[in-house]
């Protein structure tokens, strides 16, 4: 990658620059630009991304299950939900498609929160004390570093309160 700045200093001024006093990988072209090359490196990804392949099909299958049998569309956020965690994860969950039939479970690991948003359609099928029940137990499991059980038995038992397709 090569970035650069301008030598000039505005209304045609020419800054001079010693070649010699300039960092390793940086030269001043014909135009009298800066170019400095740099070392590219692969961007740490270490932690970010929290299941391998296989735990995402088995959490897409849970979701995709939960879907079919109740006929709501479930999703989860798994990330930072911000300064308002409530407000973010309503927002999320506004912004799905089919919105008043979605909920949306919104896991903030490194805040320690766990939402669960409802739409107004989805909220007559799945009462608070079932969303409620079900964080419980999605919270009990992320205590013991099971990120994935947590949210598979917390999507079964959303899927569970809501009932079958209407």
């Amino acid at each position: 990658m090569a970035t650069g700045e301008h030598g000039g200093h505005g209304h045609g001024a020419v800054a001079t620059i010693d070649p010699e006093s300039l960092p390793e990988g940086t030269v001043v072209t014909g135009s009298g630009r800066l170019s400095a090359a740099e070392i590219f490196s692969e961007p740490d990804t270490t932690g970010q991304v929290p299941f391998t392949a296989p735990q995402l099909s088995r959490l897409d299958e849970a979701l995709t299950l939960a879907s079919r049998e109740t006929g709501l569309l479930f999703a989860i956020f798994l990330g930072d939900l911000g300064a308002k965690p409530e407000t973010r994860a309503a927002e999320l969950q506004a912004s799905l498609e089919r919105a008043p039939e979605s909920v949306l479970v919104a896991v903030s690991p490194g805040q320690r929160v766990v939402e669960v948003i409802t739409g107004s359609e989805a909220r007559l099928r799945l009462p608070d004390r079932g969303a409620k029940l079900a964080v419980m137990s999605m919270v009990a499991s992320f205590k013991e570093s099971d990120l994935l059980g947590g949210l598979l038995s917390g999507l079964r038992m959303l899927a569970d309160q809501a009932g079958p397709r209407r």
